[in-house]
């Protein structure tokens, strides 16, 4: 069967937890056959919500076909302990640390998806033993206050006060307007999958410091330092992520190949011819036959 040809049903996932060096306890989820692909956490995860989602199970149909596929909740969403008190980028590479080390994994894929980009990408350098050949999409090197102008960083404060009073309760108006920025091609159904996807991942006091806490990212000065395989997908008008910090990543990183897709939606959705090409050349990035 070729790649996005059909929707791909989800095999059963196990569910299981670990405990970070500060405490806090991280739950991960396995499922799948073939070689490891972990997926750095990014925000709005949730192992359980998301596995048979309109939004995500294309993308766990065609990886668990061909790899052992390992996610995690990151600290203060989804399974995971949401009473953290560390929100650091530094504590966010530590939960992925923990995982790989609980897994017993030796040499893995890596996959970054949004925030999770940089997250992978620090990673990669801290551990290029460990990562095989890194995949990242959506992503940035810089956060929305070390990359945005004024205007930019205006917005994205006014995201967070909206992000403390409606994030988590029935706000259509204001939940609508977030899905909006993901998925503005979403369906009916994905639409109001991704708007309780909003309600149930993480609380509105968790919410905005996850917000807060993306705009200090910056791991520009890491990615001279990347020394596996990568390759780099962004669509181009991507509301959520500019285009741009795709093409920076990909400049950044030696010998990294830039896959440029033509589509609006923040998360990659099946019925998109962008999704077929995005298989296409991951495919050939990871060998599947």
């Amino acid at each position: 069967m070729a790649p996005g040809s059909s929707a791909l049903p989800a095999p059963p996932q196990q569910i299981g937890f670990c405990k970070t060096e500060d405490g806090v306890r991280i739950a991960y989820a396995t499922a799948g056959t073939g070689p490891p692909l972990v997926k750095a956490a990014n925000w709005l995860n949730h192992l359980e919500f998301e596995w048979q989602s309109p939004v995500w199970r294309h993308w766990v149909g065609e990886l668990t076909r061909q790899h052992t596929f390992i996610r995690y909740d990151e600290r203060g969403c989804g399974l995971s302990d949401w009473d953290v008190k560390d929100f650091s980028f530094d504590a966010w590479v530590s939960d992925l640390e923990t995982v790989v080390r609980t897994l017993r994994l030796e040499r893995f894929v890596l996959m970054g998806i949004s925030q999770g980009v940089a997250v992978a990408i620090a990673y990669a350098v801290k551990h290029p033993d460990k990562v095989s050949r890194l995949v990242l999409y959506g992503g940035y090197a810089r956060g929305w206050a070390k990359r945005g102008s004024q205007e930019e960083i205006e917005r994205k404060h006014a995201l967070n006060i909206l992000i403390r009073h409606g994030w988590g309760r029935d706000h259509p108006a204001f939940r609508q307007m977030w899905t909006t920025l993901y998925i503005p091609e979403g369906t009916l159904e994905q639409v109001q999958w991704f708007n309780d996807l909003q309600r149930i991942s993480a609380s509105p006091e968790n919410a905005e410091r996850f917000s807060q806490a993306f705009g200090q990212i910056d791991v520009t000065d890491l990615l001279a330092k990347v020394r596996v395989p990568t390759i780099v997908f962004h669509c181009d008008q991507d509301a959520a992520v500019p285009f741009h910090e795709g093409r920076l990543i990909a400049a950044g990183i030696a010998g990294a190949k830039f896959v440029p897709l033509n589509g609006r939606n923040h998360v990659l959705l099946q019925n998109e011819p962008a999704w077929n090409i995005f298989l296409r050349e991951l495919g050939d990035f990871l060998g599947w036959q």
